[in-house]
């Protein structure tokens, strides 16, 4: 997945309020869809690693994670923090496994929110395309989902159900 070229500050700006908001509709709203559904969903997280980082690197980064999230001290949470600042960093993709029997289908979450955040055709195709920028042209924020430079969060719940919808609705037919 490439991560969306901004025009300017401005648009970056835009795009830093609505992102979180539109993860936290997006994955609230999947739920009640699921909960209708004949599809199950499984979100899993993948890290993705530059071709040049070792395994002894990637392993080292897994161990600290976990005692990371193991650790009650703050002293040896800011000094676990210390040492993975300094290690190199994968990329995270999150996705949505919807399966039905043997039918599988995999959505990248990111995906999803820059199809929410971003003006139709900005985000790439509607099919759950990895590459949602693959022009390197910059993205156009949806401006309807802000008001006074604010969460519209109507507009955004709205928008967020009708990607879910189209998305469900691309779903091959259970067997």
């Amino acid at each position: 997945m490439k991560k969306p070229t901004f025009a300017d500050q401005a648009a970056w700006a835009q795009a830093e309020i609505l992102m979180q908001p539109v993860f936290i509709r997006l994955i609230d709203n999947l739920r009640k869809s699921l909960e209708t559904s004949d599809w199950k969903g499984d979100y899993r997280e993948t890290l993705v690693w530059d071709d040049d980082v070792s395994d002894e690197a990637k392993s080292r980064f897994a161990l600290l994670q976990q005692e990371l999230k193991n650790t009650r001290s703050v002293d040896r949470i800011l000094e676990l923090e210390d040492v993975l600042a300094e290690l190199p960093t994968p990329e995270i993709i999150y996705e949505l496994h919807l399966s039905h029997g043997d039918q599988v289908v995999i959505w990248d979450l990111w995906d999803l929110c820059y199809r929410i955040c971003f003006q139709e055709g900005a985000s790439g195709s509607s099919n759950g395309s990895s590459d949602p920028n693959p022009t390197d042209i910059p993205v156009e924020v949806d401006t309807t989902l802000l008001e006074d430079g604010d969460v519209d969060w109507i507009a955004l719940d709205e928008k967020t159900k009708q990607i879910i919808h189209q998305m469900f609705a691309q779903l091959p037919p259970i067997a």
